[in-house]
């Protein structure tokens, strides 16, 4: 980001960059503005605006009460947007016990649940299950990172749903897939 000449301009301009990213931690956004994260707090202090883990917990509460097809606790990350049948996102932070010993990559499979729950999770049905899913990893993920899951339904045919999901961290995109997820409603039979 270019000089900025006044702390007026910079909360400014902090203001539209968490319109744009509600997600940006302090110590990102000091890497933006190129000041310290103790003057990224006194500028959100200043705002009014809550620290990221508060602003993420705002929004959650309102999303998870919206889901039908999937118990809250079984999403993995925290969903913090969704619109039924249309869209959703969700934050994944990644840590050393989810990682490879040798390589300290990110093990596929919390990669893909991630994407999978929030699949799930944006159908407007009571259950819905994966049929198909195309997934493409396109990058490697290692502890530490957080990952922010988009979710957008595609189209709907009778009981059949096409999902994309992309993770993206920082802006670079580390997985994409297609899925096409089946709504069972009045079709479950219990054992």
């Amino acid at each position: 980001m270019g000089r900025i000449s006044s702390k007026k301009e910079r909360q400014n301009h902090l203001l539209e960059q968490l319109q744009e990213d509600p997600f940006l931690t302090d110590e990102e956004l000091a890497e933006i503005f190129n000041v310290s994260v103790p003057t990224i707090r006194l500028d959100r202090l200043e705002l009014g605006i809550p620290e990221l883990r508060e602003r993420i917990k705002n929004v959650a509460e309102n999303s998870y009460n919206k889901v039908k097809s999937i118990q809250s606790k079984e999403i993995v990350g925290e969903l913090v947007d969704i619109n039924l049948g249309k869209s959703g996102i969700s934050i994944f932070e990644t840590d050393e016990s989810m990682v490879f010993e040798k390589t300290k990559i990110v093990r596929g499979h919390f990669i893909y649940s991630l994407a999978e729950t929030l699949a799930i999770a944006v159908i407007d049905a009571q259950v819905a299950l994966i049929g198909v899913a195309n997934i493409k990893y396109k990058s490697p993920v290692y502890a530490g990172t957080k990952l922010i899951a988009k979710a957008e339904v595609i189209r709907i045919r009778e009981n059949k749903y096409i999902v994309w999901v992309k993770i993206k961290e920082k802006q670079i995109e580390v997985f994409r897939g297609k899925f096409i997820l089946v709504s069972l409603n009045g079709e479950i039979k219990r054992r």
